[in-house]
């Protein structure tokens, strides 16, 4: 086991490694206690190298017996890696060891998932299956030898032979180790074929476990779908005779992107009208796009380190939200971007936990699988795709596809593929990348007679601990102008703001127009302006991009909550008036509609408080926020029952985006309609619903009512066989608990016969879901914190990295008042007090605790 003592590694330390890894053998011989791997490598010393140690990583393995050139040797053995007197020339290195694939837990490396064995080598996993230089610049081609019983054995690029109880696979394409993946087991196929435009002829199939073969179709057509767009929109296409994805249900993230051999959450891939919701198909579309895109952006051209993971991650989030935009709506699909961004990210650059998109140090990588890298990362290549234009874009994109193909690169290669397309300097933009925290720009504007329009931006970015003396940045803002009656005068243009304080004219106007700002959240930034009465409202009527007028009504929102909250006022009676005039016009898309019945979060006014001085009291946010929902059912009360029933789906049930946005729409609507009928639409829903989205909304509206119980159990009864259905089931009741009720609601399943606490989906549907109630885990009494607290030290010796992740619940702690602070301050020592913490969990507490 690796010493759990932090050590921080830098950025300005990075040294290549000494040797070239020319080719690489592996044999597998499966068993659950004691599997055998035997490795045969080639290498060769790199000229030139400053570093010439011959270091290979290894962790938890027992070492049978090394040569070199055939001859045994001896190497120095720590619980890190081994060491050994290598020739100066070229030499194969050949090892094998003993693992225990039953006993890992961590679920990192070659461990077993209900009698499967499968792979997870992102980041440093791949140490924890043999002795190997485990870094993303070390790149080879890799051949694979699969020993075992098994009727699926799976590796990654083609196969080369099948025989009984054996396999062997071959990837041609180098990559380091992390895109290792090995698949074992008792599994089916679905499977499907896909004709690249240059004639490839590639055979795709989806592993599943027997009885989800009818969860299949969706992803496999998600799949031809993205390697469509990706051969339309980005030029790129497969490079390989097979594509294999497999559903495995022990796995710590959605999905991971190994070369040929994608391995998926099963909640990631695995999808039926009955067992799934819309927003289970949109996300299982948007997660495999995303995989498969990596084959290029992250697989072809990958990482020289571990601080470039926004050269991947960030690209690829990029690309996947464009497929989802083309796919599906545009508009909804950004605005969705923007919520989740503001949810998770902005908290991160608020919080102990701020980091720049490319940090400079770390302590352990897997805490840095982050909203900023992943999000606020592809944020950055969507200002860079705004600032150079979309054709310049893509010339820049071939550009970076044709001279990185095949190797291990930085930030500074990928920006410098758009320097020398465009012509740009991008030296100030690059602080993207560098300096942490949510730039905050000031609008004033200023208006003459004599037609002229003036709009000032001064920039600033709060210091952190990370990035103590920020500078200005590049900051594209894209600006419409409205005339008085709602029509544009000037059409969207974007104005780049470098300067910490900068001004921009507009002339030739007959009246003082009112701005649209931000159009399409064209920079993650808060913007700050004195907004005079009646304007935001105008927008909100008017506005003719569709994100900035969201924004308009969920302004209006959320100004409404906080004076409910401070002051005690009744809801605005612009906002709901602006709000029924919004819903009620079938012009628009109903999930656009539906959008717009949503509220800041409760999270999100705890922010807003805490950035204006007040202490948040979680309790008074809960009570504003059901009070504007019930305002909202009493405005629009006339309106609910012909939109509940205007918006069914006629037919059978299809996950597009035409149908998706009904049943969203109707759903909000339910939502309310359950505050004025006590919950009888919603048994009447419940009762008829032949769908997942239906039956699930149906339940969530009768727990809110008080009247779920009975449809509790029959959900129970009738889905208790489905692991992912029940995961829903789980963390339903801790979501829509009443906050007094959440904390022990969550105690309570956690006792339940299914509650299995070594698998992250199951942990997360109870646990996770108690963090994200906020008025109920921020409970006075810290009943809360000291539950998460007591599963987090449980947790953590069999599984480091979800509970590092989960601990992120407490990165806002210092805003919230004396008493909750202390009981939080409380658990984290307790947390980090525990004997043998995980570095994981420590480096993570220990930002948060500020230690």
């Amino acid at each position: 086991m690796r010493d759990a003592t932090p050590q921080t590694i830098h950025l300005s330390d990075y040294t290549p490694f000494g040797f070239d890894v020319t080719s690489v053998d592996l044999t597998f011989d499966l068993a659950p206690r004691a599997t055998r791997v035997r490795s045969k490598i080639t290498f060769a010393p790199r000229a030139g190298a400053a570093d010439t140690r011959f270091f290979l990583h290894g962790e938890n393995l027992k070492l049978i017996g090394a040569s070199i050139d055939g001859t045994p040797v001896t190497p120095q053995v720590t619980p890190e890696g081994l060491t050994c007197d290598v020739p100066d020339r070229p030499f194969v290195w050949e090892a094998e060891v003993e693992i225990d694939p039953q006993g890992n837990t961590a679920l990192e490396g070659l461990y077993m998932s209900n009698g499967m064995y499968c792979t997870q080598c992102e980041a440093e996993g791949f140490r924890k299956i043999t002795y190997y230089p485990d870094r993303p610049d070390v790149m080879s081609v890799f051949t694979v030898r699969i020993n075992g019983p098994h009727p699926v054995l799976l590796s990654n690029g083609n196969p080369v032979t099948r025989t009984q109880g054996s396999a062997e696979w071959h990837d041609p394409w180098p990559k380091p180790a992390y895109l290792f993946a090995l698949v074992a087991g008792e599994l089916v196929n679905h499977p499907g074929r896909f004709t690249t435009k240059s004639g490839r002829d590639v055979e795709l199939n989806l592993w599943v476990r027997p009885g989800d073969e009818g969860k299949c179709a969706f992803g496999m057509q998600a799949l031809k779908d993205s390697m469509t767009w990706d051969e339309q929109v980005y030029g790129r296409e497969y490079d390989l005779d097979v594509f294999n994805i497999v559903a495995v249900d022990d796995f710590n993230m959605g999905a991971m992107e190994n070369k040929g051999l994608n391995i998926f959450n099963s909640s990631a891939v695995l999808a039926s009208p009955e067992t799934s919701t819309d927003t289970n198909f949109e996300r299982i579309e948007a997660i495999i796009a995303h995989e498969y895109f990596h084959n290029w952006t992250g697989n072809r051209i990958t990482c020289r380190d571990w601080f470039q993971l926004c050269l991947k991650e960030g690209l690829t989030v990029y690309r996947d939200s464009q497929f989802t935009s083309d796919m599906r709506s545009a508009p909804v699909k950004r605005i969705g971007d923007v919520i989740d961004l503001r949810a998770r990210q902005f908290p991160e650059d608020q919080g102990p936990l701020a980091h720049p998109v490319r940090p400079e140090s770390f302590q352990e990588i897997n805490n840095f699988y982050t909203a900023t890298v992943y999000e606020k990362g592809a944020e950055v290549i969507g200002m860079l795709r705004t600032l150079v234009g979309p054709e310049a874009y893509s010339k820049a994109l071939d550009l970076y596809f044709e001279r990185h193909d095949g190797q291990a690169c930085t930030i500074e290669d990928w920006l410098r593929v758009f320097e020398d397309t465009t012509g740009r300097d991008l030296a100030q933009f690059k602080r993207w990348y560098s300096q942490a925290g949510t730039p905050h720009v000031k609008v004033t504007e200023h208006w003459d007679d004599a037609g002229t329009y003036t709009l000032t931006f001064a920039q600033s970015t709060p210091p952190s601990a990370a990035s103590p003396d920020p500078q200005p940045l590049v900051i594209p803002i894209a600006v419409g102008l409205l005339s008085p009656n709602g029509d544009e005068v000037r059409a969207t243009q974007v104005l780049e703001v470098t300067q910490a304080r900068q001004t921009f004219t507009f002339e030739g106007l007959a009246s003082r127009p009112v701005p649209s700002l931000l159009r399409g959240f064209s920079a993650p930034i808060v913007l700050e302006r004195d907004v005079p009465p009646g304007q935001t409202a105008f927008l909100l009527a008017h506005d003719t991009d569709p994100v900035t007028r969201w924004e308009a009504g969920r302004t209006l929102a959320r100004d409404s909550l906080l004076a409910m909250i401070r002051d005690g006022v009744r809801p605005d009676a612009d906002y709901l008036d602006g709000l029924r005039r919004l819903v009620a016009d079938d012009t628009l898309d109903p999930a656009y509609r539906a959008l717009m019945l949503g509220l800041p979060s409760q999270s999100d006014l705890a922010a807003r408080l805490s950035e204006a001085g007040t202490t948040p009291d979680p309790d008074a946010i809960y009570a504003a926020s059901e009070a504007m929902r019930d305002a909202q059912a009493e405005h629009l009360s006339d309106l609910l029952a012909g939109l509940y029933a205007d918006h069914q789906v006629d037919g059978p049930y299809a996950p597009d985006a035409h149908q998706a946005g009904k049943r969203s729409l109707a759903g909000a609507a339910l939502s309310l309609l359950t505050r004025t009928d006590g919950g009888t639409q919603a048994m009447a829903q419940f009762a008829a619903a032949d769908n997942m989205t239906q039956q699930l909304s149906a339940l969530a509206n009768l727990i809110r009512a008080g009247k779920g119980k009975t449809a509790l159990d029959a959900f129970e009864t009738q889905w208790h066989a489905d692991r992912l259905v029940m995961d829903k089931w789980f963390g339903l009741q801790v979501i829509e608990a009443k906050p007094e009720d959440a904390v022990a609601t969550a105690a309570r399943l956690t006792e339940h016969p299914d509650f299995n606490w070594k698998n992250p989906n199951r942990f997360r549907s109870v646990l996770g879901a108690l963090t994200q109630h906020h008025a109920g885990f921020h409970a006075a009494d810290g009943s809360g914190y000291s539950l998460l607290a007591d599963w987090l030290i449980k947790l953590d010796p069999v599984n480091p990295q979800t509970t590092a992740r989960m601990c992120s619940a407490f990165q806002t702690w210092r805003r919230y008042d004396a008493d909750r602070q202390d009981g939080i301050r409380a658990e984290l020592d307790r947390i980090l007090a525990t004997p043998e913490l995980s570095r994981d969990t420590t480096e993570m507490l220990s930002r948060i605790r500020g230690v």
